[in-house]
Order: structure tokens, then C-alpha cells, then sequence
């Protein structure tokens, strides 16, 4: 992996883990939110973020935060979002 690619994602060590120390941890790679390059800064709150996911992409409406609800698109229909978005 890219130290580009590592610095996107974020280590969430499991709830199961404890802290003995005894290594009996298990830490999952979340990437990072990113929001888009067309959210306007005027604090309206048109923004959507979107990241990388295992079944392709994970979009998100960046006002509402973690209480948003995930949406999740495999990677040839978030393609044709952007591309439509764009187009528009």
C-alpha cells in the first residue's frame, strides 16, 4: 500500500480488545470521509462526502455526520453518478 493509501484510512481497534497488553487486539483500516470539491463553503450544507469501501463506495450527507445514513454504491454506479453529476 501507497503511504498516500495509508494516510487516507483510519485504525479502529475492535471493542472486543482489551487492554492487557497481551496483544489480543484486532484493528480494522477505515478510510477517511471526503467530501466533495463541489460542497460550497457558505454554510448552506449542500455537501455530500463519499469514501472507498469494500463493495465499492460509501456516499454520505456531510451535514448530518456519523447520524447520516450510509449509502452504499459498488463502483460502476457511483462512476455514473460522478459522471452525471459532472454532465450537469
Amino acid at each position: 500500500m501507497s503511504q498516500a493509501a495509508s494516510q487516507q484510512r483510519i485504525w479502529r481497534k475492535s471493542t472486543r480488545s482489551d487492554s492487557t497488553g497481551n496483544g489480543d487486539c484486532v484493528e480494522v483500516a477505515c478510510a477517511h470521509w471526503r467530501k466533495s470539491t463541489r460542497s460550497s463553503d457558505s454554510g448552506n450544507g449542500d455537501c455530500v462526502e463519499a469514501r472507498p469501501a469494500p463493495a465499492g463506495f460509501e456516499v454520505r450527507d456531510s451535514k448530518l455526520g456519523n447520524e447520516s445514513p450510509i449509502f452504499t454504491l459498488p463502483a460502476a454506479d457511483f462512476t455514473t453518478l460522478l459522471d452525471n453529476l459532472k454532465a450537469n
